[in-house]
């Protein structure tokens, strides 16, 4: 590690006083693809309140532990809820897919070729500290995060060739190559931090000391490993915006910390949370009874998810000799019998994953188009014929449990890749056997992981469960120390450079890149380059199909399962708005604290 420091001083002082660019076309709003919805001087987004009251208290939970309050690096657990102190240029509307609009910029300035794009900062843009945010700030803490952040920062913010500041209140941002037209979005979403900060700090540590920021929280209190919380500033520089007005109406958010999801629901229950998604269909199905239920005190309900799910499964570890030939990660594939699963474990509650995209128009879900299919006929005899077929979907079986057809399929897969049973054990023509372990942090988990470490056994695998404690998993996923692992990544509705770090071959092996089986696929590269590249929305969604279908016939993953639905509940002592965002659930920043509800369930009355 180096120290940036004098460098970013230096620089700081050098930019500072190049020339400017001229600002040809401002304008307060940007979309990669198209028009936004809101004009310019809007009075505020349609899914808030602009008239909610402030106040009150709104009490989360999470589970796990936490080390540091840095959450831009790879070393330490970091909290959650960071996000509330920082500003960025630009804040995404939750009510579009690709819209963003000025915060601390109020202005963007995207050249024709999108070669470069300028930003003008208000001059009213302000730190917690009273200091002015400028262009310097915003040069600092992109130098910092490329080159010193953890590998999802360096692999968004790696299209960059330079950020100069001119002046104080402008950002001059030089890309390497022309014709992206969704890199404007990676520099536009960064959080700023303090360019005198960086220079004196070493941003690579993990710690409990805040970050210093601009946004509408302040850290007030933390118990590391078990707490935070977070209060609004009443000097919030931003709070009369149109992008903030009715929104962050809190005082004072806290996030508390559970080891178990049972433990965790039972701290809901009682009342100690207020708010609570419920991702264990067991707990939603026969959980939610008892005297808060009956009484009405806590509400609970469905919420159509309008955002891709992204995608949730098994990921085989790639970097392992093992887990390199297809039939055999296929044959591990069909040793999960999701329809049973679905049946006896889930209460019938969810659907089978078979996109990377689920659950949104970026889905690969029909036969391939003509425009696809000229994309995919450039790679024939690179990727799997079957791309060229019908959409991929995983072999189904009928609930029951009885698997032998899936276990016997398996078992001829596995000895075309040279891998036979002798006396009940999988072995290689070395005599070697073939070691599996499933690696879970979650006790919740072992019921639906163990009849797949179960199937696998059955195949001849020495299979195994293991169950580690939250850091010793983290600290294992994070240097790619496991055979496979279980893990959800929720997308937005149009995903960029993030996929690069999802399934891209440059940081496949850098610790704690989120590339969890590790493939280093030549033309999964080109087709995220070209959904990145698109020069327009057909064009990114036919790119995104092609790449769907390369990365799930490859069988890089094991798909699990998925809902369109969000399930909620909180203790019905809250105002919502009257137009809910539609590819977020807004509690924390569209809520708010209702003083009558709050002291009805108080006094022991339904509100």
């Amino acid at each position: 590690m180096f120290s940036l420091s004098l460098r970013l001083a230096r620089a700081a002082a050098v930019l500072l006083v190049a020339a400017g660019p001229a600002l040809a076309d401002p304008r307060p709003a940007f979309s990669p693809f198209g028009d936004v919805k809101y004009a310019a001087g809007f009075s505020h987004f349609d899914y808030v309140d602009p008239g909610a009251p402030k106040g009150g208290r709104l009490s989360l939970s999470a589970l796990g532990t936490f080390d540091s309050l840095n959450p831009y690096i790879v070393r330490g657990v970091a909290v959650q809820g960071t996000e509330l102190t920082t500003d960025s240029l630009m804040v995404a509307s939750s009510d579009e897919p690709d819209s963003f609009y000025g915060l601390l910029a109020e202005s963007i300035d995207v050249a024709a070729d999108f070669s470069t794009v300028t930003f003008r900062l208000r001059p009213e843009a302000r730190f917690a500290d009273g200091s002015p945010v400028t262009s310097a700030d915003v040069a600092a803490t992109w130098q910092t995060l490329r080159y010193k952040g953890d590998p999802n920062w360096r692999q968004r913010l790696g299209d960059i060739a330079g950020v100069d500041a001119p002046d104080p209140a402008t950002v001059h941002v030089r890309f390497a190559m022309k014709g992206l037209r969704t890199l404007p979005v990676a520099i536009a979403t960064m959080p700023v931090l303090p360019a005198a900060y960086l220079a004196s700090h070493d941003l690579d540590q993990p710690g409990l000391e805040p970050l210093p920021g601009s946004g509408p929280y302040r850290v007030a209190a933390v118990e590391a490993g078990r707490g935070i919380t977070y209060e609004r500033r009443a000097d919030y520089w931003a709070r009369d915006l149109n992008v903030n007005r009715g929104r962050y109406n809190f005082d004072r958010i806290s996030i508390d910390y559970y080891r178990d999801r049972d433990i965790e629901f039972e701290a809901f229950k009682a009342g100690a949370t207020d708010f609570r998604e419920e991702f264990t269909s067991r707990l939603w199905a026969t959980g939610y009874v008892g005297p808060a239920f009956d009484k009405g005190f806590v509400k609970r309900g469905e919420v159509a998810d309008e955002r891709p799910t992204g995608i949730q499964a098994f990921f085989l570890n790639l970097r392992r000799e093992k887990f390199q030939d297809v039939r055999v990660r296929r044959a591990i594939g069909l040793a999960f019998d999701f329809e049973w699963s679905n049946k006896a474990l889930f209460y019938g509650a969810y659907s089978r994953m078979a996109s990377i995209f689920e659950n949104s128009v970026l889905a690969a879900h029909g036969w391939p188009s003509s425009a696809e299919l000229a994309i995919l006929e450039m790679y024939r005899g690179q990727i799997p014929d079957a791309v060229f077929g019908g959409p991929y979907m995983p072999a189904a079986t009928d609930g029951s449990g009885n698997i032998r057809d899936r276990l016997k399929a398996a078992r001829d897969l596995l000895a075309a890749a040279g891998w036979t049973v002798s006396e009940g054990k999988l072995v290689n023509a070395r005599g070697e056997s073939f070691e599996i372990e499933v690696l879970s942090d979650e006790p919740v988990m072992a019921r639906i992981f163990q009849p797949f470490v179960q199937n696998l056994q059955r195949l001849g695998f020495a299979a195994r469960y293991r169950e580690v404690d939250p850091t010793s998993y983290q600290l294992r996923r994070q240097n790619f120390d496991y055979d496979v692992i279980s893990q959800r990544f929720a997308l937005g509705a149009t995903p960029t450079t993030e996929l690069r770090d999802l399934w891209g071959s440059e940081n496949a092996d850098a610790p704690g890149s989120l590339n969890l089986s590790g493939i280093k696929d030549p033309v999964v590269d080109m087709l995220i380059s070209r959904m990145i590249g698109a020069e327009s929305r057909p064009d990114y969604m036919t790119a995104a199909h092609a790449l769907d279908r390369v990365v799930m016939w490859n069988d890089y993953i094991i798909p699990q399962w998925y809902k369109s639905s969000r399930t909620i509940a909180w203790w019905d002592r809250f105002g919502q708005p009257a137009t809910a965002p539609v590819y977020d659930l807004g509690v924390v920043d569209t809520w708010w604290f209702d003083p009558a509800r709050g002291a009805a369930i108080d006094a022991g009355k339904a509100p």
